[in-house]
């Protein structure tokens, strides 16, 4: 097609030709640059809409929304669990694999209700549900408990890992999601890494079920933050404003300048187009100038309306069929394995330097970790610093014009860091004898670095590229990397027992090579995949849409 979904105009410059995208003639801009940017999508006149609200206001919520991963907590505690339990390691790891498999589980649920009712309301019981399992878990003494608080625990988090990617769509434009992204993939990834090294001494120092009692108590501190401080972002915005989502049979050519343009997706320019003071350039005033601001009382509410009419046995089954979707299929990929690999190297982490040469105890393998959290505070700078520059470099060498194939170069660091630390790793982890304890260490920083790179990468390029299904698809990306994960845990111990730590990596590392090298092809055909399954949409071929 001419225009395809996803395609838009970056840049405003009068003197190209309208060469693809909707006409850009009364569309709202941001003129605070040196060079004014459309917004893409555009913002309606609604006060109440998230993407006219402040700058400072939209980065408060994301702030009070981070989500943190409670998935490798207990990985430096892995022997004392053994110990305390009088259990195999293996089982000690099903710990980690059924908290993921509540996530995957509560992920199904939750997105349908966030489409019809909002976000907040999750976000709020998830906050709650953390407090509650995590005082649950430290006050457990036996296997079965912990257990069960760790599945609750999963779904507790569901709602952030779920959602938080997705609420950057909804609270910022294109040119500002890059760094808000990896900066989210950060709290997560970063917050995940960061636990652990903290775990090991306070499990020494006073005992491993103040782990779960901490996060309890900082959970407890969110928990009035998110009350009070994130308001609804999901809002129902007109059809018209989604110019990422215009394609051809969306925007109407007028050739006649006599005729009436009809009802489109594109805003109808004006004559007078004037600055406000959001820098916001307003082509055209609709009715929705006249809403009153939602007062204090309104936005404090857990639901404040449907924001879809669809039925909630529809948007349950809609991520099923989105599996045979290549986006969504590659970005679960380049994201769900890379985090599954690095799962595996948490569960296994303990058992390799718990034994000669180094025999290490929980503190020394908690502090193991301080590789992970620099490689993922690594990994955020470089996909912050290039994610929109290299958007915005391609834009302007492609004469203005923004394909959300652009985010895809992201995955190049990600197959050069990421792949060379799981390398690198199972090189110097089989032979300890032969190598500092530190270069291991700093292969899994490089590994986990690789990481928030490509979960940065895919996340905005489901969200760019097909921001209408991008709840769905990022319920895939929950489902595939935690059940992927989830059957790491089972086969972990096995696979280093039956193939070693050496022949096992190598697999690993050249499967994740495989994976990285499948962006590729997603370069090259993504604009005719976005335009081919725009025209045949398999939520409506299934009945779903």
């Amino acid at each position: 097609m001419e225009h395809v979904p996803g395609t838009t105009r970056y840049f405003d410059d009068a003197e190209r030709p309208q060469v693809a995208g909707p006409e850009s003639a009364g569309l709202k801009r941001d003129t605070s640059g040196p060079v004014p940017i459309i917004l893409v999508p555009q913002p309606s006149d609604d006060p109440n809409d998230p993407l006219n609200w402040p700058l400072w206001k939209r980065d408060l919520i994301l702030l009070s929304v981070f989500a943190t991963c409670l998935g490798p907590i207990l990985a430096a505690n892995t022997l004392t669990l053994s110990l305390f339990f009088s259990l195999k390691f293996t089982k000690i790891a099903l710990l980690t694999g059924y908290f993921l498999l509540g996530v995957g589980l509560a992920g199904i649920l939750f997105v349908p209700s966030a489409r019809i009712w909002g976000k907040r309301h999750l976000f709020l019981l998830g906050t709650f549900l953390i407090v509650v399992t995590s005082a649950w878990g430290g006050a457990s003494r036996s296997y079965t408990s912990l257990l069960v608080a760790r599945i609750f625990q999963g779904i507790g988090t569901a709602p952030f890992e779920a959602l938080v990617n997705a609420s950057v769509g909804d609270l910022y434009f294109v040119h500002e999601r890059g760094k808000r992204m990896a900066l989210t993939n950060l709290a997560v990834f970063g917050g995940a890494f960061f636990t652990p090294i903290l775990v090991g001494k306070i499990t020494h120092t006073i005992g491993w079920w103040w782990t779960f009692y901490f996060v309890a108590i900082f959970a407890g501190v969110c928990l009035p933050l998110v009350f009070f401080f994130v308001p609804e972002t999901a809002y129902r915005r007109e059809s018209r404003l989604n110019i990422d989502m215009a394609s051809t049979e969306d925007v109407h050519h007028y050739d006649d300048p006599e005729k009436e343009p009809p009802n489109s997706t594109v805003p109808v320019a004006t004559e007078s187009s004037q600055a406000a003071p959001s820098s916001h350039a307003i082509g055209h005033q609709s009715p929705e100038a006249s809403i009153p601001l939602a007062s204090w009382t309104q936005r404090l509410a857990p639901f404040n309306g449907r924001k879809t009419d669809e039925s909630f046995f529809k948007l349950f089954l809609r991520p099923f069929p989105l599996f045979a979707h290549p986006a969504i299929l590659w970005a679960c990929l380049i994201q769900g394995t890379m985090i599954g690999w690095t799962v595996f190297i948490g569960i296994i982490l303990a058992a390799i330097f718990l034994g000669p040469p180094l025999f290490w105890d929980e503190v020394n393998t908690g502090y193991a970790y301080t590789g992970a959290f620099i490689g993922a505070i690594i990994g955020f700078l470089i996909a912050g610093i290039i994610a929109d520059w290299s958007a915005r470099y391609m834009t302007r060498k492609n004469k203005g014009i923004y394909e959300p194939e652009f985010r895809i170069i992201l995955v190049i660091p990600q197959l050069i860091f990421g792949c060379a630390g799981l390398y690198l790793f199972g090189v110097t982890s089989a032979t300890l004898t032969h190598y500092s304890w530190v270069v291991p260490v700093a292969a899994f920083g490089l590994e986990v670095g690789g990481m928030v790179i490509g979960a940065v990468a895919s996340s905005l390029y489901i969200i760019d590229a097909h921001r209408d299904i991008a709840i769905e698809a990022f319920t895939c990306m929950i489902i595939f990397k935690n059940f992927f994960c989830f059957g790491l845990t089972w086969s972990a111990y096995e696979w280093l027992v039956h193939g070693g730590i050496f022949k096992t990596f190598m697999w690993i590392s050249s499967i994740q090579v495989v994976v990285c090298l499948l962006s590729v092809p997603m370069y090259v055909f993504g604009k005719r995949n976005r335009s081919y399954f725009h025209r045949h949409d398999i939520l409506k071929l299934t009945g779903l849409q």
